[in-house]
């Protein structure tokens, strides 16, 4: 697929504006609020999907007459959310310039067929936020329904996965999976939204910078001018000032540099982990061999593969452990999750296995 840019501004790219259109008067109060912000889109939800009943869902068809005034008084372009081929036909009517698909519609198929069908022949840039599950192809799968219906102005939106538990994030970022969609595409711009991924106001600048870090065209961040009395996603928006401070004291970075100290000093970094790497596939190749020992061991006693005290207190040691040698607890948790995963796979196969497999494998 290639893919052409949605953005013509420099970078970073900023998209701002409410979690929901409320009333007019506070989507034209924070739209006139971020004017001079040098925001290439200004966001606001007019349909909310909502993951429980109850809950504020939107203040519908009215708020595209809000936007409409944004771009028509304040200047600035305007985006909002669609779910369905209504919601496309709505925002095409009242001339909305970019929509957004969200993490809920581009984990359902048919959705976002729908959705492509409805913009077939259509001409708009869209925003592909990512699924609500970490599932790198069904993003993807995303962009390639859309693509065969002749979308080609296409940019992605991280704003992090649901995982079960507590964490520091409301959705995890799993920035490998966003590093993934920009290694495939390197042509396609990508925005983090922070707002969502931190679902928190107190971490926000400290998650832009991270993206920033790793090479992202921009943000997309919540903004309102009285987060604490929003009627949706209160803990993550900010003030029209704060957003404008936040953004003014990031650090772009550049991706390389021809420093000839600089590449020697990385390179020799470079070497050592690469050293470090292989040792610790070593290591737990060798894990696996005793994982499948024991498998062994409790085939001839009929003994279960899944020892939950047993993980529950390797698990709270680890975390321990790597707290102690300042290692985040959601990185010593995944870590730890795929070793055990890969463990309960290893001994299942062999605990499952005819006795002639399982001769072999002792021989």
């Amino acid at each position: 697929m290639t893919f052409e840019p949605v953005f013509s501004s420099t970078r970073p790219i900023l998209v701002a504006g409410p979690c929901s259109a409320e009333t007019e008067e506070q989507v034209l109060a924070t739209a006139r609020a971020l004017q001079d912000s040098g925001i290439a889109l200004f966001r606001a939800g007019i349909w909310k999907p909502r993951t429980r009943p109850g809950a504020f869902e939107g203040i519908g068809k009215p708020g595209l007459k809000w936007l409409q005034r944004v771009r028509q008084e304040v200047g600035l372009a305007v985006t909002t959310e669609v779910a369905n081929a209504q919601h496309v036909e709505e925002c095409l009517k009242h001339g909305i310039d970019v929509f957004w698909i969200g993490a809920r519609t581009t984990a359902n198929p048919f959705s976002v067929q729908e959705i492509a069908d409805a913009l077939r022949g259509v001409d708009i840039p869209l925003l592909v936020k990512n699924p609500v599950n970490p599932d790198l192809k069904l993003w993807i799968g995303a962009f390639e329904r859309l693509h065969s219906a002749g979308i080609r102005r296409m940019a992605a939106v991280h704003r992090g996965f649901s995982s079960y538990g507590d964490s520091t994030y409301r959705n995890a970022p799993r920035w490998q999976i966003a590093i993934d969609l920009m290694q495939t595409f390197p042509n396609l711009e990508i925005l983090c939204d922070i707002s969502h991924i931190c679902g928190r106001r107190d971490t926000l600048a400290q998650t832009a910078q991270m993206a920033y870090d790793l090479n992202y065209d921009g943000l997309m961040v919540e903004v309102h001018p009285t987060p604490d009395q929003a009627w949706s996603d209160a803990a993550q928006q900010i003030l029209p000032e704060q957003f404008q401070q936040m953004t003014a004291a990031l650090m772009r970075r550049a991706i390389t540099t021809d420093d000839p100290d600089f590449l020697a000093s990385i390179e020799n970094c470079r070497s050592a982990i690469d050293e470090i790497d292989q040792e610790i596939i070593t290591l737990i190749a060798r894990r696996m061999q005793l994982v499948r020992d024991i498998a062994l061991i409790k085939k001839e006693k009929n003994v279960a593969v899944l020892q939950p005290e047993r993980f529950r207190a390797l698990r709270e040691a680890l975390l321990l452990r790597g707290q102690k040698n300042e290692l985040s607890q959601e990185f010593i948790a995944l870590l730890l999750e795929a070793i055990h995963q890969e463990s309960i796979h290893q001994q299942e196969r062999l605990m499952n296995a005819p006795a002639i497999c399982a001769n072999k494998v002792k021989v």
